[in-house]
């Protein structure tokens, strides 16, 4: 008995141990990504990507996937879309609110729509087609907010247009999941419930992108009182990750809610360094979440000539596609900013990855359509960023 009591904190301990030293070796490996990708003047976040892939199953196989890990690179993308909020002002979203919402929508109806047709033409049922679209269908913003804030674009008429029409994307690609995971659990849908979710996302984004930030804007000294914190640090934080799990709790992605926190801290800017006492956060976690989409990414399964056939074709249609919805949607744009708009647009990230994980787990994916998808969500996100930076001139 005593033997066995004393055994327990040695094996936690040889677990914390693995954690540490694997967290380790993921920031170690980006950040030397990170410094390669500057020097060859290329965007750091694709070497930190690549750097995942490295270190990942695919080759090296020193660090596997793990909770620990995932949580860190959750973190990673709440703080980047915190810090992409903290450099925009409501006021410069609703200026681009009529051509964001016209991207966005654009930006879902036609990889959606072709996301359906490829299934059915391959002869799969329509839960699995439904979920092959919704996968599309998704946008990570978190790709190209990191690109623009490299680039230093991120207060641009293009880049509030894109992280608008993101968010109208997140709402559109929550209501498409939902379809589809009713269709898959019960053959149809219920129609209440599919209203509630919409009336949750709306309300919620409603609700903090005008309500909190007038809040913030008629008291800017809130973040700064001194019987919570001697620092508007530590509030903001909370705030942060209070929105983003109040966020994921309603079934929005998580990263609205973090965005939704930067908004509304942007509005006491001026009477608070924020962004000084932010821009630790903003450096130390971001570099898990790209490091674990390659890490995520295992190349065996891709190797025989169906599966690679396939991949072709579903990467050029979620690219096509994308491209071909937001540039519509774009409108009147002057054409350089279209351009970043819609190639902006094309990284699925990890919203295409967790999508496809809906499926799997409702039993319609299988497990070659979720290779398929999430080496396509890495492909679109590692070719988009050198893309961009040309762009740029």
């Amino acid at each position: 008995m005593g033997a066995n009591l004393l055994a327990l904190p040695a094996a936690a301990a040889t677990g914390t141990s693995e954690i540490l030293f694997d967290l380790f070796l993921v920031l170690l490996a980006a950040k030397i990504g990170d410094e390669i990708f500057k020097r060859l003047g290329q965007p750091a976040i694709v070497g930190e990507i690549l750097a995942g892939v490295a270190i990942g199953p695919s080759l090296l196989g020193i660090v596997e996937p793990g909770e620990a890990l995932e949580v860190f690179a959750e973190l990673g993308v709440i703080f980047l879309l915190f810090w992409v909020g903290l450099e925009t002002r409501v006021s410069e979203m609703q200026a681009v609110g009529r051509t964001a919402l016209s991207v966005g929508t654009m930006g879902v109806v036609l990889p959606f729509a072709g996301g359906i047709a490829l299934a059915l033409a391959l002869g799969e049922e329509i839960g699995t087609a439904l979920f092959l679209g919704a996968a599309l269908s998704a946008t990570s913003v978190g790709i190209t907010s990191a690109v623009l804030i490299e680039l230093g674009m991120i207060r641009s008429r293009a880049a509030r247009t894109l992280l608008g029409a993101a968010i109208v994307d997140d709402i559109l690609a929550l209501i498409l999941v939902a379809v589809a995971t009713g269709v898959a659990a019960e053959g149809g849908l219920d129609t209440t419930e599919l209203l509630v979710v919409i009336g949750l996302a709306v309300g919620f984004v409603a609700f903090f992108a005008l309500g909190g930030t007038r809040l913030m804007a008629s008291r800017p000294r809130l973040l700064h009182q001194p019987r919570f914190s001697e620092s508007p640090l530590l509030p903001a934080v909370i705030l942060c990750l209070g929105l983003a799990a109040f966020a994921a709790q309603i079934g929005l992605a998580a990263i609205i809610g973090a965005f939704l926190a930067g908004l509304m801290v942007a509005e006491t800017k001026e009477q608070h360094p924020i962004e000084d006492e932010v821009a630790p956060l903003y450096a130390f976690f971001p570099p898990f979440f790209f490091a674990l989409i390659g890490i995520q990414l295992d190349l065996g399964t891709l190797l025989d000539g169906e599966t690679l056939a396939l991949l072709a074709a579903v990467t050029a249609l979620a690219a096509l596609s994308k491209l071909a919805g937001a540039w519509l949607g774009a409108g009147r744009m002057e054409p350089r900013e279209k351009r970043i708009v819609a190639v902006g647009m094309i990284p699925r990230g990890e919203v295409g990855i967790i999508v496809a994980g809906i499926g799997t787990a409702a039993g319609v994916v299988g497990e070659q359509l979720f290779a398929v998808v999430v080496a396509m969500s890495i492909l679109t996100t590692l070719a988009i960023p050198p893309v961009l930076r040309r762009l740029r001139g």
